[in-house]
């Protein structure tokens, strides 16, 4: 067996005994949350949208609502609970059962929407030669506060150093970053803007930064 594929098993049943541990022993926080949710939003209480998974096939990303229906900008429908939620990162943790199911893994790339797919230059695109995961290497170097090229060249950064030892300090450092609140969203967005699209490829230069990014960002 291949190194890439022993690291492949072994992400693989890592993923499926911590995701199905992750249910069960936050069971006791997500029951509670989801009754929130359903009091304070509405039903669904859960959030069901179409994101592309490995090599961009589409599966169905499950997350806590946030959002009031209706019309408006996402900001001016985020609830106050929805936007704790997300501040906490609450509101992904059913994502564990995209992972149980293998939609996702634990740590990789973070899953976005579909209409981006034809956005990507095709050096951004190999951020799905991966499954995309809950965490990643972008979401531990500034998640939603830096730039959308950044955000790929740390997440393709990622796809060409991956290894059981830079996801395990992904998972170490991830607690931290959600502790500290940090890159929850943009200014003036409930998380990102919309991504439009790359004037051009990811140069040599973005790809070391990713490689080697700032310990700490505004």
């Amino acid at each position: 067996m291949s190194d890439r594929r022993r690291y492949s098993a072994v992400k693989r049943t890592a993923d499926v005994i911590a995701s199905a541990a992750g249910l069960l022993v936050l069971s006791p926080l997500l029951i509670p949350v989801g009754v929130l949710v359903r009091a304070t939003i509405g039903s669904p209480v859960f959030f069901r949208q179409a994101r592309p998974g490995l090599h961009g096939q589409p599966f169905t990303l499950l997350k806590f609502r946030t959002m009031r229906s209706g019309r408006g900008s996402d900001a001016e429908r985020l609830t106050t609970l929805g936007r704790f939620l997300r501040r906490a990162s609450i509101d992904e943790l059913p994502e564990l059962w995209n992972v149980l199911r293998g939609d996702m893994s634990l740590v990789g790339p973070r899953p976005l929407m579909m209409q981006y797919l034809d956005r990507y230059t095709p050096e951004q695109a190999r951020r799905h030669e991966v499954k995309p995961g809950i965490t990643g290497w972008a979401q531990v170097n500034g998640r939603n506060a830096i730039a959308w090229e950044q955000k790929f060249a740390l997440d393709v950064w990622y796809v060409d150093h991956q290894s059981l030892w830079l996801d395990f300090k992904i998972i170490l450092l991830t607690p931290w970053k959600v502790l500290r609140r940090e890159g929850v969203s943009q200014q003036g967005q409930a998380t990102m803007e919309e991504f439009m699209g790359a004037g051009g490829t990811i140069t040599a230069r973005a790809s070391d930064a990713a490689a080697h990014p700032a310990k700490e960002r505004s």
